[in-house]
């Protein structure tokens, strides 16, 4: 048996308030944008770098009070989200350069490079640049 995730759901108060972060501050691609109905939207988006195959996001505009209120609370104030970078330094400056909530500064973990920031609504991302993307340039370097 062979299973992936495609896409997750990430509610959002309003989709153009939504792509406009994410397209603008954090450069991700706008996948598609399909009316639905007068008041739905199929609103995928994806970082940059995207291929057929990887996980993307669908942005689901919340309707009722309970969907509001998971707006931005998606995990309990956990992280929910984790961006991997092969650029740490680069997406890091873009951060600041964009005036994101920037929630945990950066640091070096055993695992790589981490920042923590916060989206437009308040959900917590890693910023991550694993070490296995050192190794992987450092061989190719020696190879």
């Amino acid at each position: 048996m062979k299973q992936f995730i495609s896409r997750f759901a990430l509610v959002v108060r309003d989709y153009d308030e939504a792509i406009e972060f994410y397209t603008q501050k954090l450069h991700f691609e706008l996948l598609e944008d399909t009316a639905m109905s007068e008041t739905k939207r199929w609103v995928r988006i994806a970082p940059p770098g995207f291929q057929e195959g990887n996980c993307e996001i669908l942005l689901a505009k919340a309707v009722g009070e309970d969907q509001e209120k998971a707006i931005g609370h998606q995990s309990g104030g956990r992280v929910f989200l984790f961006l991997y970078t092969d650029d740490f330094d680069r997406d890091y400056q873009n951060l600041l350069d964009q005036k994101i909530s920037i929630f945990r500064e950066r640091s070096n973990e055993p695992y790589g490079k981490v920042a923590v920031f916060k989206d437009l609504y308040g959900n917590l991302w890693d910023l991550i640049e694993p070490l296995s993307a050192h190794k992987k340039e450092d061989s190719n370097e020696l190879g």
